[in-house]
């Protein structure tokens, strides 16, 4: 392709609305452009970067044996109220009326669409398992999209779903999901780990997340160097230091006049933030409950809602705690409060000597005990993990770092096959719910992922693997004759090759800068000096020396120098890219003895 004949409007200035690296280059590079927030077009640099990301995607299923489809984007308001979501999934899910007053919702994910379809043609088990999977557009109406297409209302995701007669037909198939992912990503060219993650809105009691580790991700993960658990932080269990075993004093009012915050009681009264104990309420499907967590502490309500075994949770309204416990917001406590469950974390057994609201305004209460003054429904492991906690499982030291989240896999077990009445007939002709499963890839996500892993300060260094183009033929000055004549043979003798030819007239500095940009693997470099000795320059965007090559021999050194990079693109058993040797090496020490 000639750059002329294509649509790459790079930028020179940082625009003002990218809040990281891939978002800015992604823009700056001729990637995409914003039509509205969170919504994006896709220009053809970005375009054939999707594709060859999709390319891989499909290559890997196919292998690991699903088989593509194509569902519709917009689903009926009904089948989402048969699995409950259409309440329970939340504002993020885009609503829509058509001419007649029905509702409709645009496609998040596909699971009550692809239940729907196979309950009505699959009715026995010898036609299980089955997996199937679609790379589409999806809808998420998101609260503060950011980030680029890392948080957008509009994405493109491959999403699959396999049905099985049993857990054990499940379980096959997700190792076989789990090991396709790695490959995935392998191919792409990422740093990644696979973490224990929260289902959300999807459901399932098991499911991970593969993580691109990236310093701008917007997840944190939790890891453990000691037995290698990995986990978000939604997900991540931990335990806390034990509270000190101390004899119970004498429990006593004390009055704490306009004081609400964790910071301002514990100054006021002299003592460490996690002694004192937040009581914080919520309303559920069931009632009402209190969880009771450390002063120094966050809540986790993910696991709270886990515990509780609901799937809506809301914080109680400063009217609805006043009804509860007979003051105002910021003096609730667990001491005489009747009529709601109450729910503590672990970190507060085997404690005392508390300090709580006296669910009476302007005063706490001191030297408060489990049992002897307030009672517990049952302990949980109810906090917000952070880096330094002990690791559940093995008690080392949790570390922290941030991740990307580019892909997915769930066990959904029976969630949606019951509430749906999505059976099929066993061996003994007994009907039985689908056990499913879903699984799925954010495209547009792993491009930027990709980016926020391999660039520098001058642009993008793709990975040869999904690389727009895979060689830049750039003439520094195309009006000279002789080198737009060795440009247009170069482009003719790489013709089975993806090369881009800059045959733009514009300032030699301006096409380096752009190329550099652009990030596209291998430059071959051609200058008016070098031609008149019969050489042009060959250069790896990840290197930073280029290297004389006589002009006959490019096609053969540009073909040896990408077989060479495609096959040391290795990766450790983590899953982490290991550094690679240049590939430049060896034909920089030719040059320099055919100089010699």
């Amino acid at each position: 392709m000639r750059w002329k004949e294509t649509f790459i409007p790079t930028l020179k200035e940082l625009p003002a609305e990218a809040e990281i690296t891939s978002h800015r280059l992604m823009l700056r590079a001729g990637l995409m452009r914003k039509l509205t927030s969170g919504v994006y077009t896709y220009l053809p640099l970005g375009i054939r970067a999707i594709k060859k990301v999709e390319a891989i995607v499909r290559e890997e299923m196919d292998g690991a044996g699903g088989t593509e489809l194509l569902l519709p984007i917009l689903h009926p308001a009904e089948l989402w109220r048969e699995s409950r979501r259409w309440d329970h999934y939340g504002v993020e899910l885009m609503r829509i009326k058509d001419r007649h007053g029905r509702n409709f919702a645009l496609g998040p994910t596909h699971e009550e669409v692809i239940t729907d379809l196979l309950r009505g043609e699959i009715r026995s088990y010898r036609d299980l398992p089955i997996l199937l999977y679609q790379i589409q557009t999806k809808f998420r109406d998101e609260i503060r999209p950011r980030f680029g297409v890392i948080r957008a209302r509009e994405f493109l995701m491959k999403d699959a779903y396999s049905f099985h007669p049993d857990e054990s037909s499940l379980n096959q198939t997700y190792q076989r999901m789990y090991q396709a992912y790695s490959r995935i990503f392998t191919r792409c060219g990422l740093s990644f780990r696979p973490v224990e993650a929260d289902s959300g809105a999807i459901g399932g009691d098991v499911t991970h997340e593969f993580m691109v580790l990236a310093q701008n991700g917007e997840s944190e993960v939790l890891t453990c160097p000691g037995c290698g658990y990995a986990a978000t932080q939604e997900r991540a269990e931990s335990r806390t230091s034990k509270p000190v075993d101390e004899a119970p004093l004498a429990k006593e009012l004390v009055h704490t006049p306009g004081l609400k915050t964790v910071e301002e009681v514990s100054g006021f009264l002299g003592v460490e933030p996690k002694r004192l104990v937040k009581t914080i309420l919520y309303r559920t499907d069931g009632g009402f409950v209190a969880a009771l967590i450390r002063g120094d502490r966050e809540i986790n309500e993910i696991k709270l809602m886990r515990a509780l075994g609901v799937e809506d949770l809301q914080m109680a309204t400063p009217d609805e705690i006043l009804r509860l416990t007979g003051a105002p917001l910021g003096f609730s406590g667990p001491v005489g409060l009747e009529g709601v469950g109450i729910l503590a974390d672990y970190s507060l057994q085997g404690g005392g000597n508390f300090v709580v609201g006296a669910n009476r305004e302007d005063h706490h209460l001191i030297n408060v005990n489990y049992g002897r003054d307030f009672r517990v429904d049952g302990f949980f492991d109810l906090l917000l993990a952070q880096k330094g906690d002990s690791c559940a499982r093995c008690g080392k030291p949790l570390s922290s770092g941030r991740g990307i989240e580019v892909g997915q896999i769930f066990k959904l077990g029976t969630k949606y096959s019951e509430s749906m009445k999505a059976h099929f007939l066993d061996q003994k002709g007994k009907e039985r719910p689908f056990v499913m499963g879903c699984y799925g890839i954010g495209i547009t996500r792993t491009v930027a992922a990709v980016i926020e892993q391999y660039h520098d300060q001058d642009g993008i260094i793709w990975p040869l693997s999904v690389a727009p183009y895979q060689v830049l033929i750039l003439p520094l000055n195309i009006t000279h004759p002789p080198s737009k004549e060795a440009a247009e043979k170069l482009y003719s003798q790489l013709g089975d090759l993806e090369v881009l030819l800059d045959d733009r007239e514009e300032r030699a500095g301006v096409k380096f800068k752009d190329a550099d940009l652009v990030g596209i693997p291998l430059r071959v470099t051609i200058g008016e000096r070098s031609l008149q000795e019969g050489k042009v320059e060959i250069k790896l965007r990840s290197e930073p020396t280029s290297i004389s090559v006589s002009i006959e021999e490019v096609p053969q050194k540009v073909r040896s120098l990408l077989e060479k990079i495609s096959s040391l693109a290795k990766v450790d058993s983590q899953c982490n890219i290991g550094r690679m040797k240049s590939p430049l090496d060896e034909i920089y020490e030719q040059g320099i003895n055919e100089k010699e």
